[in-house]
C-alpha cells in the first residue's frame, strides 16, 4: 500500500479524534489537518497521473470467512484513477476551504446565530466526514464504498443537527432516515452480489441474470437517488439548510450529495454492458428532477433553500450525463463527470456567500436583503462570480461541463428534446439568479444592510472560491478526457 495514500486515509480521522478531545486549539488543528489532507491528495493524484487512464489500484486485507473466491482475495484498498482523482480533489480542496471558513463563521460575532460552544464536536464530525468522503472517492469496490457511504450518513445527521434546535434536529433526523433507506437498498444489492456473483467489483452486476441484474441496479440507483436528493427522495435536502452554512456548502453542494452521482458514474464506467433500459430510467429520473427543482426556484425566499433546489437540479445534470454514457455518448458522460467538480466549486462559493450575508446581516431572507453590495462588496463580487459559474457563462466552471453534456445530448436519439429542456433550465436559472443577485446587492441599503465586518478567514475563503470557479475546468477537463463510459 502506497504510504501517501495510506496516510491520506488515516490523517482526517486522526485529526477528528484529536479535535474531539482538545480543550483548546481545535480550530487551528482542523485547518492544519484539512491542509495536510489536501496536500496528500494532490501528491497522490500527481504520482498516479502518468499511469492514467488505468491509474493505481492498491489492495490490502481480506475477509477469510467470506464464502468461496471472496475469502481468498484482498477486498480493501485504494483506487486512484481519473474518476477517483476528480472526486478526491473536489472533496479535499473544498473541504479545506470550508474548514477555514468555519473558523470565522462559528463565532460569537455571527449575527444569525452566535456560536459560543461546540467547537470540538463540530470539527470532530467535519473532519470525520472529510475522511469518509476520501474513503468513498478511493474505494476500489462496492463493499468498501458502502462502509464509507454509511459513515457519511451518520456525519451528515450530526452536522445538520449541530445547533440542537428543534428544527435542526428534525432536519437531521429526516436526512438520516431518507439517506439510510437508500443505504438499505445498497446493502441488499451487496447481498445479491455476494450470493449470485461472488464479487463486489463495480462491474459485478454484469455477472447477474436478467431479473437479478435489474433488481441490483435499481437498488443501487435508489441509494444514489436518496444520497443525491433526486426525486422522489429530494425533500430532505432543502430542510437540511438548517445546518450551519459551511456544512451546507460542503455536504450539501460539494461532497455528500455528490457521492450518489459518483456511485452511478462508477457503475456506468465499469466494464459491463448496461442495458438501454437502465439508461432510460436514469434519463427520466434526471429530467423529472431538473424540472421539479426549476419550478421550486420561484417559491423560495430563503437564499439557502433556493441554492438547495439549484443543487438538486445540477445533480440531475450529472445523472443525465451518466444516462448519456449508457447510450454510448462519450462526451455526454465526460460532461456529467466534469459537472461533479465544476458545480461543486461554484455552488460551494454561493453557499459561502449566503453564510457571509447571514453572518453580517442576521438573515438569509431574500425579501429582507437589499443594497448589501455597498456594505459587503467582496460578498457581492463572489456571489456574482458564483452565479455566472453555476449557470454556465463562459469561461467559468460549469460552462465547460454543460458544453460537454449538450454536445453529448445531440449525439443520441431524441437529443434535440434533451437539449431544449437543458437550455430552458439554463436560461431560467440564469435569469432568476441574476434577479436575486440584483435584489440582494443593488439598490438602496435596507435596514439589514447594517452589517458587522467579516472575519479574515471568511474573506479569504470567498477569494479562494472565486479562483476555483475559474481554475476548476483547467484541471477537470484533462482528467475527464481520460474517463470513458
Amino acid at each position: 500500500m502506497d504510504p501517501v495514500v495510506m496516510t491520506l486515509l488515516v490523517v482526517p480521522f486522526a485529526g477528528a479524534l484529536i479535535c474531539g478531545v482538545l480543550s483548546r486549539g481545535a480550530k487551528a488543528l482542523a485547518v492544519l489537518t484539512a491542509l495536510v489532507v489536501t496536500a496528500l491528495a494532490t501528491v497522490a493524484v500527481w504520482r498516479a497521473w502518468p499511469l492514467f487512464p488505468d491509474g493505481v489500484n492498491m489492495s490490502f486485507g481480506r475477509l477469510a470467512w467470506m464464502p468461496g473466491y471472496l475469502g481468498s482475495i484482498q477486498l480493501f484498498g485504494a483506487l486512484v484513477d481519473p474518476l477517483s482523482s476528480l472526486m478526491l480533489l473536489l472533496v479535499t480542496v473544498v473541504g479545506f476551504v470550508v474548514v477555514l471558513y468555519s473558523t470565522g463563521y462559528l463565532t460569537p460575532g455571527n449575527a444569525e446565530h452566535a456560536y459560543r460552544e461546540g467547537d470540538n464536536r463540530y470539527y470532530f464530525w467535519l473532519l470525520f466526514f472529510l475522511g469518509s468522503m476520501v474513503g468513498v472517492a478511493l474505494s476500489p469496490n462496492l463493499l468498501q464504498m458502502f462502509f464509507f457511504w454509511e459513515m457519511t450518513t451518520i456525519c451528515s445527521w450530526a452536522l445538520i443537527s449541530h445547533t440542537h434546535t428543534g428544527v435542526a434536529q428534525r432536519a437531521g433526523f429526516k436526512a438520516l432516515v431518507i439517506t439510510h433507506i437508500g443505504g438499505l437498498g445498497f446493502l441488499i444489492a451487496l447481498a445479491f452480489l455476494l450470493v449470485f456473483a461472488q464479487s463486489f467489483d463495480f462491474a459485478a452486476i454484469g455477472k447477474l441474470g436478467g431479473g437479478l441484474k435489474t433488481a441490483a441496479f435499481l437498488l443501487l440507483l435508489g441509494a444514489a437517488w436518496a444520497k443525491s436528493a433526486q426525486v422522489p427522495f429530494h425533500t430532505w435536502l432543502p430542510d437540511a439548510m438548517e445546518a450551519p452554512t459551511p456544512i451546507s456548502a460542503y455536504l450539501h453542494a460539494a461532497a455528500m450529495v455528490k457521492a450518489g452521482v459518483f456511485l452511478v458514474a462508477r457503475l456506468v464506467q465499469a466494464s459491463w454492458e448496461m442495458p438501454s433500459l437502465f439508461g432510460a430510467v436514469l434519463l427520466a429520473g434526471a429530467l423529472i428532477t431538473i424540472l421539479m427543482a426549476v419550478v421550486n426556484y420561484f417559491r423560495q425566499d430563503d437564499l439557502k433553500r433556493l441554492l438547495a433546489y439549484s443543487t438538486i437540479a445540477h445533480l440531475g445534470y450529472v445523472m443525465l450525463g451518466c444516462a448519456l454514457g449508457v447510450y454510448g455518448s462519450e462526451k455526454g458522460f465526460q460532461g456529467g463527470v466534469l459537472h461533479l467538480l465544476c458545480h461543486g466549486v461554484a455552488k460551494g462559493t454561493l453557499f459561502l456567500c449566503a453564510g457571509a450575508l447571514a453572518y453580517g446581516a442576521g438573515t438569509r431572507r431574500i425579501s429582507k436583503l437589499q443594497g448589501m453590495g455597498r456594505r459587503m462588496p467582496l460578498v457581492g463580487a463572489a456571489f456574482m462570480v458564483g452565479v455566472l459559474a453555476v449557470t454556465g457563462i463562459p469561461p467559468l466552471a460549469t460552462f465547460w461541463s454543460k458544453l460537454y453534456i449538450f454536445i453529448g445530448a445531440l449525439g443520441v436519439r431524441g437529443g434535440g428534446v434533451l437539449l431544449a429542456v437543458l437550455a430552458v433550465e439554463s436560461v431560467v436559472a440564469f435569469s432568476w439568479f441574476i434577479y436575486v443577485g440584483h435584489r440582494i446587492f443593488l439598490g438602496e441599503p435596507a435596514e439589514e444592510a447594517e452589517t458587522t465586518p467579516l472575519p479574515a478567514a471568511m474573506s479569504v475563503s470567498l477569494v479562494i472560491g472565486m479562483l476555483l470557479c475559474v481554475l476548476a475546468p483547467v484541471l477537470g477537463v484533462p482528467l475527464v478526457r481520460m474517463i470513458l463510459p
